[in-house]
Parts: structure tokens; C-alpha cells; sequence
């Protein structure tokens, strides 16, 4: 218990909730992180190692990038331990019991995230009549199929070019992580004629010099197929995608990827964090230190949840289109003169940023929302 009190400091957490519902096989916790622009807005992981820890540092996350963001929103997150990969009606059954047992944790709005899609947010406003990411056709925008988030990165990506002597014509990309964020934005930056190198899931690296064909590598996915029985490019494994020469690299899957044992070996001059956390404080402090740009992870990958706030809001998908381009720009570009000036790394001007607007917003609360 006290670890656990040990853990927060002035912005929260608010709360932390844990849910064990044994007849439904449900592990899981739910932690709101802060509330001062408004209610939580953050997804729902599932993994089978999802730890308090990662659900505390993701729900933090949240907290800044819906912040950073401008959006009436605080924020919160959710993690299921169990294997997102099981038969679809005991998936089902496992959601349906998690909105269930969360019900009443109502400055808390679930949407989609690893492990879980808009299918799984149907079923929990079904049961509780809240949550964001929905199938288009109970008037969601759907995230995953028209790659807000990637989009996101991407401008975050372009804003950032003439902060280092990039040109996406011809760069190099990496992408650790070829799922929903990481093949979106793959397909952004191929249609800005910069070039695939490398991607990665949980089966290999695929590796080619010459350039991965974007769409033929999607269509594979999307039909089940993994980068280790793609048929054309060099594998290495999992983790190969590291040490791929490059000038954009992506990590675009889970935390703690890029570590102080590890980041020596990365070879970029641009990192644009697509992934929630994905890189320790001394790798990110590494990498800053050879002058490598870090694209903090709340600031360019919001596009989801940007996203997911205006069809909260009922609007439209050219709204949220236009949002994200917006936001992100700004965002980016805010930060990283901050960074520039005060000869700071990026996440330490983005962190400032978006604890002033949190702190600005509860000025405007009672005391217990600040």
C-alpha cells in the first residue's frame, strides 16, 4: 500500500482500482490519473504481463498528452492481464465482465488500445453506455482503419524535419512495431516519398535496402501473415530493428523498448515515439546526448485520442482529421523551440507544457479535481 501512495506526487493519481471478477476470469485494473480539464479519456490495454506499473505510467501519459492536446479531458487507463489473441466469444464475455465490474468509475472513459479495437469498445458501451473509438456504425470514427494515430506521428514528424536537417524525400524509416500505429504510418510517410527499410513485429525484422512495398506488406498483415513468412526482404529477429541503419526511427509497440543496454546500438537521427512509453529516461537522455532528435510519445502520437475526444463530442472524421493536424503542428513545433532555447530535451519541454495547462485547469476546479 504504501509503494503504491509512494508512487504519486501532486498531479495524481486520483485513483486506482482493482478488478477481479473470478467467475469471469477478469484481472484488471483502472487507474484515474487526474481530472482537472475533465474526465479521463484513456484506453483499455490487454496483454498478459500488464503490471500496476505500466498501467500507472500509461494513465500519466494520458494525463499529458490529452493536456498538451487542449482537450477537455484528463486522464486515465486501463490493463486486462490476459491474452488478446483468445476466441472471440470468451474475448467478449471478458470485456462485457471488465465494463461490468467499471461501471461506476464514471470520470473514467474507456477506448481502444493494444489488445483491444472497436469491436471490444461496442461492447462495453453496451453495457455501460460510455466509451470512445466506437465502430462507425454507432457513429464512432474508426481509429484503426483510417490511421488517425499514424497520421499524428507523421506531423509530428514533418514539424520536426527542420529541427534535424531532415527531408522526407528519400529518408530512411524503421518501424519497430508494424501493427495498427506503425503500418498507418508507414503508409503516410511512403505517400511523402520517404523509404520503409525495416519494420519489426513479434516474429522478425524484415530488412531490405532498397525499400519495402508499403501496401503489399499491409495487405499481408491484414490477411494474417507475419513479417517471418513475408515473401520477399531479409529477416533478422525480433529485435534486429534496432540496429538498422536509418534516419527515422519508430517505435511503434510496447513500453520500455529502447533501454540504457540497448540505445547505444540505435542508429537515427530522428526517433518519433509512436508507441505510449516507449523509451526509458537514460535511453531518451542518451540519445539526446548524441544529438539525436526524440519526439516525445504524448506529444506525437495523440492523434488517437484526439480523435477519439471529438467523436466523443459527435464529430465528424474530417474533424478529426483537421484536429490532429492542428493540435500535433502546433504542438510539436511549441516544444521543440522550447527545447531549442532552454537547451533542454524535448520531453522535459513537453512535460512543462502540459503540467502548466493541467495546473492552469485546475485552478478552475475544486479542490479535489486539481
Amino acid at each position: 500500500m504504501q509503494d503504491i501512495l509512494d508512487a504519486g506526487d501532486a498531479l495524481g493519481p486520483e485513483k486506482i482500482v482493482c478488478l477481479n471478477a473470478r467467475t469471469a476470469g477478469l484481472r484488471a485494473i483502472v487507474t484515474v490519473d487526474n481530472t482537472a480539464c475533465g474526465p479521463a479519456l484513456g484506453g483499455v490495454r490487454m496483454a498478459s504481463d500488464v503490471t500496476l506499473g505500466e498501467c500507472l505510467r500509461l494513465a500519466r501519459a494520458m494525463t499529458l498528452k490529452n493536456a498538451a492536446a487542449g482537450l477537455a479531458h484528463g486522464g486515465g487507463k486501463a490493463v486486462i492481464a490476459a491474452d488478446p489473441r483468445m476466441p472471440l466469444a470468451d474475448k467478449e464475455r471478458l470485456i462485457r465482465a471488465f465494463a461490468c465490474a467499471m461501471r461506476d468509475i464514471t470520470d473514467y472513459i474507456p477506448g481502444p488500445d493494444m489488445g483491444t479495437d472497436e469491436r471490444c469498445m461496442a461492447w462495453v458501451r453496451d453495457e455501460i453506455g460510455r466509451a470512445a473509438g466506437l465502430p462507425p456504425v454507432l457513429g464512432g470514427i474508426p481509429l484503426d482503419a483510417i490511421g488517425t494515430t499514424g497520421f499524428g506521428l507523421v506531423t509530428a514528424i514533418e514539424a520536426a524535419l527542420p529541427y534535424c536537417g531532415l527531408s522526407l524525400a528519400g529518408a530512411r524509416v524503421a518501424i519497430q512495431g508494424f501493427g495498427a500505429v506503425g503500418r498507418h504510418a508507414a503508409r503516410f510517410l511512403a505517400a511523402a516519398g520517404a523509404v520503409l527499410v525495416a519494420a519489426s513485429d513479434t516474429t522478425a525484422t524484415l530488412l531490405d535496402r532498397g525499400g519495402i512495398d508499403v501496401a503489399a506488406l499491409t495487405r499481408h498483415k491484414l490477411a494474417g501473415g507475419t513479417l517471418r513468412d513475408y515473401p520477399s526482404g531479409e529477416k533478422r529477429d525480433p529485435d534486429a530493428v534496432i540496429d538498422v541503419p536509418c534516419d527515422i526511427w519508430i517505435p511503434a509497440a510496447r513500453p520500455d523498448v529502447l533501454r540504457a543496454e540497448n540505445v547505444g546500438r540505435l542508429q537515427a537521427k530522428l526517433v518519433a515515439e509512436g508507441a505510449n512509453i516507449p523509451a526509458t529516461a537514460e535511453a531518451e537522455a542518451a540519445l539526446h546526448a548524441r544529438g539525436v532528435l526524440v519526439l516525445p510519445d504524448f506529444i506525437a502520437n495523440a492523434g488517437g485520442v484526439i480523435s477519439a475526444a471529438v467523436e466523443y463530442r459527435g464529430g465528424t472524421e474530417a474533424a478529426a482529421f483537421a484536429a490532429i493536424g492542428e493540435k500535433i503542428k502546433a504542438n510539436t513545433q511549441a516544444v521543440l523551440e522550447q527545447a531549442r532555447e532552454h537547451a533542454q530535451q524535448p520531453r522535459a519541454a513537453a512535460m512543462a507544457m502540459a503540467q502548466r495547462r493541467v495546473e492552469e485547469a485546475g485552478g478552475y476546479r475544486r479542490w479535489g479535481r486539481r
